[in-house]
Parts: C-alpha cells; sequence; structure tokens
C-alpha cells in the first residue's frame, strides 16, 4: 500500500481539539479554515468536479453496454462487478505510489489525461472490443489515479487543525457530487436532446459521457492552478530521488508501480501469519455484503427503474435520496454514539440497512395508499416531478433508501474505526491498507446483479421485481447474521467505549 494512503487513513493520527464547546465550538471548527492557502479549496472543486463526472459515468454505465453495445444484462452485469469496477480498485490500490514518485500535481494531470481519451472513446464509438480496450479499461486507471491524490492532496494542503474539518467537507462534497449527478442523469435521458455533430447523433447514453467529458476538461485548467510545492506539512514523504534523476517519467511510473507490487506482496505475506488478519479479513467480507446492496444503486437500480417505471424514470433523484440523508444524519449519528463500540454500531447499522431492503420486496399494493397520499403526492409530483399518478415503487423506493441511509449513518464511518481496533499495535496502517476490501467484495456481487434482471425483471417479458429484491434483502441479511454469530471470533476490546 502506498506512503500517500497510508497518510490519509492512519487512524492513530490525531487532530487537536477545538478550544471552544458548544455552539462556539462548532462554528470553531468551520473558522480554522480561514486562510487556508487556495490549493486546499481547489482541491475540494477537483472532488467535486471528479467525482461528479464519475458518478454520471456509474450510472450510464450498464444502460450504454446493453443499449448502445448490445450487451446482455448478464453480460453487462459481470463487466462492470467483474471487470470495471475491481479494476479500478487494483489501480486506486498502486495509485498512491505514483503521486509519491511523480508527485500531485503531475498525477492529478496524469490522470485527467487518461479519463479525457477514454471517455472521449466511449463518446464516439459503439464498437464493443474499441470501447471495452481503449476506454472502460484506461478509464478504470485514470479514475484510480484521483482517489488517493485526491486525500494525498487535501492532507497535504491542510494544516493539523484543518484537517478534520478538511475530511469531513471531502466526504460531504462527494455526497454532493452524488446528487448532482443523480440530476444529472435524469435530465439528459428525459430531454432526449437530438444532437447532430457532423452527422454523428450521439445517444442519451453517449450525451450523458459527453458530460461527463465536459467535467473533465475543466478540470485541466483548475489542476493548472495548483502551484508547484505549496505544502502545508512540514514533512512529506518521499520516495528516493536517485533513480529519479536520471529515469524518464514514464519509466519513473513503472518502477514505482513495480516496487508498489512487491512493497504490497510483502505485506500481504506478513498480514497472512497473524490471527487479526483473518478476524479482520472475515469482518470485511461481511461488510462486503452491505457494500454490494450501495454499489446496486448505481449496476442494478437504473435498469429496474426504467423498465417498472418507465424510460424517463427520475431514477438519479431517486438514488440521490441516500446522498441527501446521510449529509444530514452522519454528523448527528456521530455524536450520539460515539461512545458506543464500533462493532456494535455495526451490527445495529447492518440491521437496519438489511431490514430496509425488505421494504422493496414487499407487494406493492400495500403502499397504494401511500402512494395517493400526501406524502406520495409531495415526492412524485414536487420532488421527482413526476406526471399523473404515482406508482407505489417511487414510494416503496424512498422509504427504502432512508432507511438503509439511516443504517448507512450507523455502520459505514465505524468500519474502519473497529480495522483499527483489531490491527496489533504499530500496525494500524497496514490493517488500514485493507480498507478496499469491502468494496471489492461488494463489487465483485453485485456483478451478480445482472442475472437477477435477466431472470426477474426483464426488458421484455413477465416480471418478478418482488423475487430479485428478496433475493438482495437475504444477500444484505448475512452481514448483521454473520457479525452476530461469528462475533466471539471476529470481536476484539475496544479501549473507551461502552460494550
Amino acid at each position: 500500500m502506498s506512503q500517500a494512503t497510508k497518510e490519509v487513513i492512519s487512524p492513530e493520527e490525531t487532530v487537536p481539539a477545538g478550544e471552544g464547546t458548544g455552539l462556539r465550538g462548532f462554528i470553531g471548527k468551520f473558522t480554522v479554515l480561514k486562510g487556508a492557502q487556495r490549493e486546499l479549496w481547489l482541491t475540494f472543486l477537483i472532488k467535486f468536479l471528479i467525482y461528479t463526472a464519475y458518478s454520471v459515468t456509474n450510472k450510464t454505465m450498464v444502460l450504454w453496454l446493453s443499449k448502445d453495445l448490445g450487451f446482455s444484462d448478464q453480460a453487462a452485469g459481470a463487466l462492470v462487478g467483474w471487470v470495471w469496477a475491481p479494476a479500478m480498485t487494483v489501480f486506486t490500490l498502486l495509485a498512491g505510489s505514483i503521486t509519491d514518485a511523480i508527485g500531485l500535481r503531475r498525477t492529478f494531470f496524469l490522470g485527467v489525461a487518461i479519463c479525457t481519451v477514454a471517455r472521449s472513446v466511449m463518446v464516439v464509438t459503439t464498437i464493443p472490443w474499441l470501447a471495452l480496450s481503449a476506454g472502460v479499461l484506461p478509464l478504470a486507471i485514470g479514475e484510480a489515479l484521483g482517489t488517493p491524490v485526491l486525500l494525498a492532496a487535501t492532507r497535504r494542503y491542510s494544516t493539523v487543525a484543518q484537517r478534520s474539518i478538511s475530511f469531513s467537507i471531502i466526504y460531504m462534497i462527494m455526497n454532493i457530487g452524488y446528487i448532482a449527478a443523480g440530476w444529472i442523469f435524469d435530465y439528459i435521458r428525459q430531454f432526449n436532446f437530438h444532437v447532430s455533430l457532423f452527422g454523428f447523433q450521439p445517444t442519451s447514453y453517449q450525451q450523458l459521457f459527453i458530460v461527463s467529458l465536459i467535467f473533465e476538461i475543466v478540470l485541466f485548467p483548475v489542476i493548472y492552478f495548483l502551484r508547484r510545492g505549496a505544502e502545508a506539512n512540514e514533512v512529506i514523504a518521499r520516495v528516493s530521488r536517485s533513480t529519479v534523476v536520471a529515469a524518464s517519467f514514464l519509466s519513473r511510473i513503472w518502477e514505482t508501480v513495480r516496487q508498489s507490487a512487491i512493497e504490497a506482496a510483502h505485506l500481504f505475506r506478513q498480514l497472512v501469519g497473524q490471527s487479526g488478519f483473518y478476524r479482520l479479513l472475515l469482518f470485511f467480507v461481511f461488510i462486503g455484503f452491505l457494500k454490494a446492496i450501495f454499489l446496486q444503486m448505481d449496476y442494478v437500480f437504473p435498469k429496474f427503474g426504467i423498465r417498472e417505471l418507465g424510460p424517463n424514470a427520475p431514477v438519479g433523484k431517486l438514488s440521490a435520496i441516500n446522498a441527501i440523508v446521510i449529509i444530514l444524519l452522519v454528523p448527528i449519528v456521530g455524536a450520539l454514539t460515539q461512545k458506543f463500540a464500533a462493532y456494535r454500531m455495526v451490527v445495529i447499522g447492518g440491521i437496519i440497512c438489511a431490514a430496509a431492503v425488505f421494504i422493496m420486496a414487499l407487494p406493492t399494493e400495500w403502499f397504494e395508499p401511500a402512494a395517493n397520499g400526501a406524502f406520495g403526492q409531495w415526492l412524485g409530483h414536487v420532488y421527482l416531478g413526476v406526471q399523473g399518478s404515482i406508482h407505489p415503487y417511487y414510494v416503496m423506493s424512498a422509504l427504502y433508501l432512508i432507511v438503509f441511509s439511516i443504517g448507512e449513518a450507523f455502520y459505514s464511518p465505524r468500519v474502519y474505526e473497529y480495522a483499527a481496533a483489531i490491527a496489533p499495535p504499530g500496525q494500524e496502517a497496514s490493517y488500514g491498507s485493507l480498507a478496499y476490501l469491502p468494496f471489492l467484495v461488494g463489487k465483485l456481487l453485485v456483478g451478480t446483479g445482472g442475472w437477477l434482471l435477466a431472470a426477474f425483471c426483464p426488458e421484455q417479458g413477465p416480471r418478478h421485481v418482488g423475487k430479485m429484491w428478496l433475493t438482495f434483502a437475504l444477500a444484505a441479511s448475512i452481514a448483521p447474521i454473520g457479525l452476530i454469530l461469528f462475533r466471539s471470533y471476529i470481536r476484539v476490546p475496544e479501549a473507551g467505549r461502552q460494550e
């Protein structure tokens, strides 16, 4: 795992508490940003642009693969869940070391340049092999370069006093980007622009890729204004420059990737000999089932919504409910539950998340009164902008996402805290480097979503959507049930926390 990423997720690092208490202390958390250097604010803007472009692409990917490239539900699901998403995870693990070798600014430019070329290919071609090899795969590399670099930039361009609130803002901006992407996703599809560029007429999904490409291009001037050597920290880890001086730019990248892979293999060999590693591995596997439910909102839910609710269904705005609730709830839940053990909060959050998915498996007739009532009418006509009658699935989806988000607010922030609790003293960063595992497990699991769509929610033919959601609900239930059944093996005492 790269030093840049370790620096970000290292749980032993603490930030001094603010001097004030109550309202004064709360306001003080934000006023520490007064006088922050411009690079920190540019990092916030870069985060918004990168994540919005990524989220628009993520929501569009499976629909584009099926509609424009002709892949079946099964093939599209497998490509996204077993190729695109895991490739991003693997490349992300290597990206931090590249940042250490060539610097934040160059890594930003490299990632954005790769994404720009890849998105351009995805916009103009419908040849499957070309779109996948020159579009989807390079895009995974470019996107992966952005994740650890943004985290490292946030740390590097903030002072110790600014760091805690800076990372909170980064998390908030990520959710704002997700909300913006949902609205863009619906707007482009619903208006169905008929654009002709020199005889080229992009489909709705190619138009969405054009929007993400525009966000990508805007990043170039923003990154340009990052000053070389502008750092708020006195000590910054650097790789040895002995080979850098003589080597070419590409040689440095290759050498860094090779060295990072060697270090990752060495770390893995070191960890497998420790009992705590297997506890953490099992813990992350269970969390992966919850992450799969979160990921299906981009990889399964759009097809479900379009097929059940119509081609112009506002599935983007629906999915944005998750981000809205998370923004509001995470600080509150975090403040109210900070004295309770992380493991306990993860179990409670997992139970709430699993229960939420069962809402979608219930008969739609049960929710018709709610759809015709005040809440359903406000949701459909005011928030979603739906014309005519409100389908019960709109109400069911909203309730499911609200309840799921409550559970996510309980468990998600505490997952990585518990990883640190399991780690032997002095190895918190090494165990923290495994933090991508739940998402990797979730991505592999959600790759089966295409088969569920084909079986229970096909584009043509009879549908049994309740069975699909029941399958998701049962899969989500594996997380809390497993954490409870294997509690004596996985759980370790947490200092200063109520059991």
